[in-house]
């Protein structure tokens, strides 16, 4: 039976990514509230791992996974690779000496031990002398509390990892608290929305992203548009030569690139990278979460049955959606400056149109919202494989772009 699992980054104190927590979202015909905590990690690893997504889906990075007490008595991390797990221990796990055992056995042959969503209790202490990371949210924990629990923490080597991290200003208090990694969406929100005036590069890329974005641009100016920069250049021949292509023959030149992809996906191409340049003072999981969204809403609207012209202004809604973060600057300053259709520009402006459903449901998917997810589902009649093939081909596509 197909699983179906998702992702949610995780970032350390300079923004880059540490790993991502995987996330089970249910099977076919089975709400996750049907299914119980040792079979959603058990579906989850043997879907990741014994599938062969683990690695498109982590993208080579750290996979953080929830353990519960009987899945740590059966002595089940051992049988995956600790170069790419991170074992999270539930709050609800007792330290029983089973577990105790299982736990020091994990860590003497080198895997890392994290310990979930911690309220400090003297119980906790033999965990505590055996974990690496300890995971708090800082939503959830009153302010006294945390206090009290961070001072608790300091006699023990553990590094903190705060959840729910939501804003920049969360992110600065956390990092001053002594935090070393944040699990949130603090990074795809903007630091400030105030008019000022954004620096000659970006402006200069937003007027290269406009041409591009025009409908009547010749596929010879997007030609000499890459043959006029390295970066894309390099980009260009290095996405098309990737395991994601599957061509029989190396890509050596932008004329045989260009008569590959032809102008709408040459176009997609260059928009990507000028995107990603914009995005260079910002954390690297940024460019890889808007890819992700972009393509995802591409195929999203497809299975949903929207036409292709329909979809390519989908991709290009997700591939958008977070210019505001980009630039700090507000998106109805940016979206003056670019030449978008009138459905794009509205629903990122955040109005009701065609295109805002898909744009919620990507969002929704990223951040494990379930019942988001299945309302709109159901609302475009698509199915829980399409939902889920159509985010796992989105990931491998970012993984070759990002």
């Amino acid at each position: 039976m197909e699983q179906f699992i998702a992702r949610q980054p995780i970032l350390d104190v300079q923004k880059r990514l540490y790993g991502y927590e995987l996330l089970y979202r249910g099977a076919p015909g089975r709400m996750l509230g049907e299914v119980s905590g040792e079979q959603a990690t058990a579906s989850l690893l043997s879907s990741a791992f014994l599938t062969g997504d683990i690695d498109a889906i982590s993208n080579q990075r750290l996979c953080f996974i929830n353990f519960t007490q009987d899945l740590l008595e059966k002595n089940l991390p051992m049988n995956f690779p600790k170069a790419k797990i991170v074992v999270e221990i539930l709050e609800n796990v007792e330290p029983t000496p089973e577990v105790i055992s299982v736990c020091r056995a994990l860590k003497k042959n080198g895997y890392t031990l994290a310990l979930d969503d911690f309220v400090y209790h003297r119980k906790f202490e033999p965990f505590l002398e055996l974990a690496k990371i300890v995971k708090i949210d800082i939503r959830l924990t009153p302010l006294n509390t945390l206090v009290r629990t961070l001072n608790l923490l300091k006699r023990h080597s553990v590094k903190l990892l705060a959840e729910r991290v939501e804003t920049a200003e969360e992110f600065v208090l956390a990092k001053r608290m002594g935090f070393s990694y944040f699990q949130g969406y603090f990074f795809s929100k903007p630091e400030r929305i105030v008019i000022t005036e954004i620096s000659s590069i970006k402006v200069n890329l937003l007027r290269l992203l406009a041409e591009v974005t025009k409908k009547d641009i010749e596929i010879e100016r997007l030609r000499d548009i890459i043959l006029t920069d390295v970066a894309i250049t390099y980009k260009l021949m290095r996405f098309l030569n990737s395991a994601y292509y599957y061509l029989l023959q190396e890509v050596k030149s932008v004329q045989h690139a260009v008569a590959l992809l032809g102008e709408k996906e040459l176009r997609r191409f260059v928009m990507m990278v000028i995107i990603s340049e914009l995005a260079t003072e910002k954390p690297d999981e940024l460019v890889r979460l808007v890819l992700v969204r972009s393509k995802f809403c591409e195929l999203l609207g497809l299975a949903a049955g929207f036409s292709e012209s329909q979809s390519v202004d989908l991709y290009m809604t997700g591939l958008f959606s977070l210019l505001d973060t980009m630039l700090d600057f507000s998106m109805a300053e940016i979206l003056a400056k670019l030449p978008v259709n009138a459905v794009v520009k509205e629903t990122l402006l955040g109005k009701e149109t065609a295109y805002m459903g898909f744009l919620i449901l990507s969002q929704a998917f990223e951040r494990n919202q379930y019942t988001v997810c299945k309302s709109l589902q159901e609302k475009f009649a698509l199915s829980d494989e399409q939902l889920q093939g159509c985010y796992l081909e989105a990931v491998k596509y970012s993984n070759y772009l990002g």
